[in-house]
């Protein structure tokens, strides 16, 4: 159990020392589920959530490093990792009620989240349904913004997705994988950039309830045209909320233009383009990625969330004061 919220942060200048082992996975069951979690340090929270088809696992390097200044959650997402995978709803608000109950048995009010691609997604419902929890938003290369995404998860969104999944456990097709993967990286491409982590997915995927709840979280999100939610038509309620984007200039799962898409909807927002990464920005260059979060939170102030404030700008909205962020309604495009 955590230590009470109100523990002090260490002085400027001194930091407590974190070990790998600090960081070991934990559990605790939520409504009946296992949870897997990983938690350090003590001070001011940060709840890292990680996407789609990956865990917890994908920030253990960064979590020693974040927790000598803060108290740093990092779970699997339900369906993922070690958490437990129910035929379960796997939408992004679902993930977001998950957050707020994990941080509710834990007994910490507020944090600053980061998330990563679909957790990126998870992070910004989360802000939208609980703005009286969230203090700051890092979205990392985050899924919910524009409508392209990889062809390989729109074809994995397709019927028999799961005949697909397991056909790429075999030995011949992991092998022809790695092949096409080394082949695009000598050709410099952005896909290529992504394969080794792309294809750590898959080693993620070991049996067939891991599939499942990997093909349904997909299709929670994405269909054959592309990503089917979006945050474009309520992120004007971020004002007043600090808000930092981070993206690879050479993603090829979600591309950099929609980094720069959320950056001009979300007024106030930092934009950080790490040059040569790709989808994962924080594996391509962890030091950058731990300065800049620590740099945005140390010279930021939490969100001060005001009921009458929201319903100003819910108002102005609907009056027409927000309409220069909603999508075009063809797209036919929620965040629900």
């Amino acid at each position: 159990m955590l230590p009470p919220q109100t523990s002090p942060s260490p002085p400027q200048g001194r930091l407590r020392p974190v070990s790998a082992a600090d960081v070991r996975l934990r559990h605790l069951t939520v409504h009946g589920y296992r949870r897997a979690y990983r938690i350090a340090g003590r001070g001011p929270a940060l709840l890292l959530v990680h996407g789609i088809g990956d865990s917890s696992a994908t920030w253990a390097d960064l979590i020693p490093a974040l927790a000598r200044r803060h108290t740093v959650i990092a779970p699997d997402l339900l369906g993922h990792g070690e958490s437990g995978k129910p035929r379960a709803d796997y939408s992004v608000a679902a993930y977001a009620n998950g957050m707020r109950d994990l941080l509710g048995v834990l007994g910490i009010d507020r944090a600053t989240l980061v998330g990563h691609s679909l957790g990126g997604g998870v992070a910004m419902q989360f802000a939208y349904q609980f703005p009286e929890r969230t203090e700051r938003l890092v979205l990392v290369s985050a899924g919910g913004v524009g409508r392209a995404v990889n062809p390989v998860l729109r074809a994995a969104s397709l019927p028999g997705a799961d005949v697909l999944l397991s056909g790429l456990r075999l030995w011949g097709m992991r092998h022809a994988m790695r092949l096409f993967g080394d082949l695009m990286r000598r050709l410099d491409t952005g896909l290529g950039q992504d394969a080794p982590e792309l294809l750590g997915l898959v080693d993620a995927l070991p049996d067939a309830r891991a599939r499942s709840a990997f093909i349904r979280t997909l299709r929670a999100v994405v269909d054959w045209r592309g990503q089917v939610v979006t945050m474009l038509d309520r992120c004007y309620l971020t004002e007043g909320m600090p808000v930092m984007l981070l993206w690879g200039s050479r993603d090829s799962v979600v591309p950099v233009d929609q980094a720069h898409t959320a950056h001009v909807a979300m007024p106030g927002s930092r934009l950080e383009i790490f040059e040569g990464a790709g989808h994962f920005p924080f594996h391509t260059d962890p030091m950058r990625f731990l300065t800049l979060v620590e740099d945005f939170v140390a010279t930021t102030e939490p969100a001060d969330w005001d009921t009458e404030r929201w319903r100003e700008l819910l108002r102005a909205a609907g009056a027409g004061g927000g309409a220069g962020n909603a999508p075009d309604p063809a797209n036919e495009r929620s965040a629900t």
